[in-house]
């Protein structure tokens, strides 16, 4: 039996600026369990999602339990922290399934229990481009068989965000995903591009060839915006998966505001 690495003495990562407010992440959240419902289903007793870097009040944490729990009973949450004084303030919320724990990128959990779930949101869009994919790995490596990673990062609201689902063998999907009323061109969602795909919206990377033929195809859709937003994405999404983009999802998903595109289609070109 190989020995046990002792923890580190100091949690991994940074601090971030902690700002959060309730239903930020419902986007995610609802992606989560629609594609990985029937994962979290199949996992094995009470299997546990981390939120990671939930910030300076924990409704991120108890609303992640609440939307779980709609596909997954006696799914558990644990709100990991870097900050000792949130994970402190925290800690009063903590209920039959939701547990605070102080710790960063090592994801410290009772029992080396490793998770079905770890959601990163807004917490790497401090670091550089370069540390994202070390960080990746080790969150990967820290997941159950089977386990999903979510690193993304969305404004104060939750009107616009984009994501990054990662398993044990890499990225897989990147997902945009918008309150459509308030869009004006799905290019807005740029400024919410994961810290892997910021950098990389400039003229010869894919992630700005995407968005510059959504941008095509949400204008030649605009005679289905009498109709709704809703119709005209609809409709936009529909021309991507025409003109080859390899679209992961569907009508069923693009009626929630959501594209959701392969990650080879969009990686960085080195």
């Amino acid at each position: 039996m190989p020995a046990r690495v002792p923890p580190p003495s100091r949690p991994i990562g940074s601090a971030t600026r902690g700002t959060t407010n309730p239903n930020r992440l419902r986007r995610m959240d609802r992606w989560i369990a629609a594609a990985h419902g029937a994962a979290l289903r199949r996992a094995g007793e009470a299997p546990v999602a981390v939120d990671l870097g939930y910030g300076a009040a924990p409704w991120t944490a108890v609303e992640l339990l609440d939307r779980l729990r709609t596909v997954r009973a006696g799914a558990r949450v644990v709100g990991v922290e870097i900050d000792p004084g949130r994970v402190a303030a925290a800690r009063p919320y903590e209920r039959e399934g939701l547990t605070f724990a102080h710790g960063g990128f090592e994801v410290p959990l009772p029992g080396g229990v490793r998770p079905a779930l770890i959601r990163a949101a807004n917490v790497l869009r401090q670091y550089e481009e370069g540390e994202v994919a070390a960080v990746w790995r080790r969150l990967c490596a820290r997941l159950a068989p089977g386990g999903l990673l979510v690193e993304g990062t969305c404004d104060e609201i939750g009107r616009r965000h984009v994501w990054v689902a990662l398993d044990a063998a890499g990225p897989r999907t990147v997902t945009f995903a918008a309150r459509l009323g308030s869009l004006e061109r799905p290019s807005d969602l740029a400024e919410r591009l994961p810290k892997a795909l910021i950098h990389r919206n400039v003229p010869g990377e894919s992630v700005h060839t995407f968005l510059r033929d959504f941008d095509r195809a949400w204008a030649a859709a605009a005679p289905y915006a009498p109709l709704s937003a809703r119709q005209r994405w609809l409709r936009s999404a529909q021309t991507l998966r025409a003109r080859g983009w390899p679209l992961a999802d569907g009508p069923r998903r693009w009626r929630q505001g959501e594209v959701t595109v392969r990650w080879e289609a969009l990686a960085p070109r080195d």
